[in-house]
């Protein structure tokens, strides 16, 4: 234990990473007899640095300086009141909740209660016994100590919190960059709504001719959040773009060949959903897959009917086996792709939205587009714009 007595004006703030092994503890009391007591019985003990101040008036400026973890505190003092001093303690932000033991001569019921009002910790009778003071210090020197740290690991959570959300932000608009752009040509408009959530799924879609007469059209929603999983969607969407033009007109193929080059055992465990269409304007034929996808919506006049997505999701089997399914489709119609976050919905009570849900409401007449219609109905669910999933939906109207 070593005694230290201060000149504040040629100190700075002490570092406030503590050990639950070490106290330190200021001394506030103009009576050196007491601060020779204290020392005493602090005497031998090498986890203990008492730091000693003389005079009130500068109690405060060297508690901000040496950063106690304790406070031992006098009351009666010439020229300042000591429940006041611990009142001004408490109205400082370095002071703020450091523990403050009360050392008073004064064994009142009523003042005890003065002081606790004020904001002291502890009270304790001088000369205390050095064992009892010994035992209050460390008691309340090691919950500050854990307090500080409990502190500082929030301050590193919360700036990890939002430096991930930073990411999550720009890598979100990373992806909506890679999105295509709507087109309105003679054969066929395209038009999407694309909301990445907090977290960021695994979304994206998009489409292209294939030739001058074969469109392609396709949605990816891989498994988790994070940047991994849109990381994951952009290679996959990356080689979907990249494919011959056999592949590419060729769902089967297409589905076979991401399943081979995406396994989940190479991809953090990984999988994901897609659907993938191509339209053939000469014959107004479409041919389909997916791999474990929502179904994908044809709307003809005011029905609605589905394209199932049957085969196995990709890069979870290693051997992958899917068919291609065929419908044909008229001038106007609209074709609806989407991922689960449009649908998978939590509700006030708790209750999930659904799918089923979903086709009613896109079943429903409405004078705006079915996909503004949407927005507007999971919009009222969720009382805003931020959905607990990436919220994926891409309308193709055909001429």
């Amino acid at each position: 234990m070593s005694i230290v007595t201060e000149d504040i004006a040629t100190r700075t703030a002490a570092p406030v990473h503590r050990s639950h092994a070490s106290a330190t503890v200021l001394l506030v009391d103009d009576q050196a007899i007491v601060a020779m007591a204290v020392g005493k019985a602090l005497l031998g003990l090498p986890d203990l640095t008492l730091h000693y101040c003389a005079d009130p008036a500068k109690a405060i400026e060297m508690a901000v300086v040496v950063r106690p973890t304790v406070i031992l505190q006098d009351l009666v003092m010439p020229g300042v009141d000591g429940l006041d001093l611990v009142r001004r303690y408490r109205e400082r932000e370095e002071t703020r909740e450091i523990p403050i033991i009360v050392l008073s001569s004064r064994e009142e019921a009523a003042t005890k209660a003065d002081a606790f009002a004020a904001g002291a910790n502890d009270y304790i009778v001088k000369v205390p016994d050095p064992v009892e003071l010994v035992a209050r210090v460390r008691h309340h020197s090691r919950g500050y100590v854990a307090q500080l740290e409990r502190n500082e690991a929030f301050r590193r959570l919360a700036a990890s919190e939002a430096h991930m959300a930073q990411e999550l932000s720009q890598a979100a608009k990373y992806v909506s960059t890679l999105l295509d752009p709507p087109i309105d040509r003679p054969e066929l408009r395209t038009s999407w709504v694309f909301i990445p959530s907090a977290s960021l799924g695994g979304d994206s879609f998009g489409y292209h001719w294939i030739d001058a007469d074969r469109f392609a059209f396709y949605i990816i929603d891989v498994c988790g959040h994070g940047v991994g999983p849109a990381l994951l969607s952009v290679s996959a969407l990356s080689l979907v773009r990249s494919m011959n033009v056999d592949d590419a007109c060729n769902p089967k193929a297409v589905l076979t060949r991401l399943n081979a080059n995406f396994p989940m055992s190479r991809h953090n465990g990984m999988f994901f959903t897609m659907w993938y269409g191509v339209y053939d304007r000469r014959d107004r034929s479409l041919v389909y897959a997916g791999a474990g996808h929502p179904p994908t919506l044809v709307s003809t006049g005011a029905s609605l009917r589905q394209l199932d997505s049957d085969g196995m999701m990709i890069g979870v089997l290693p051997e992958y086996e899917v068919e291609n399914g065929t419908t044909t489709l008229e001038a106007g119609d609209r074709i609806y792709l989407y991922s689960d976050g449009v649908f998978e919905i939590e509700r006030s009570n708790g209750k999930i939205w659904g799918h089923e849900a979903f086709v009613e409401a896109m079943s429903a007449a409405t004078n705006v587009s079915r996909i503004d219609h949407i927005r507007r109905v999971t919009q009222a669910i969720r009382g805003g714009d931020q959905y607990a999933d990436d919220y994926s939906i891409v309308e193709i109207e055909l001429r």
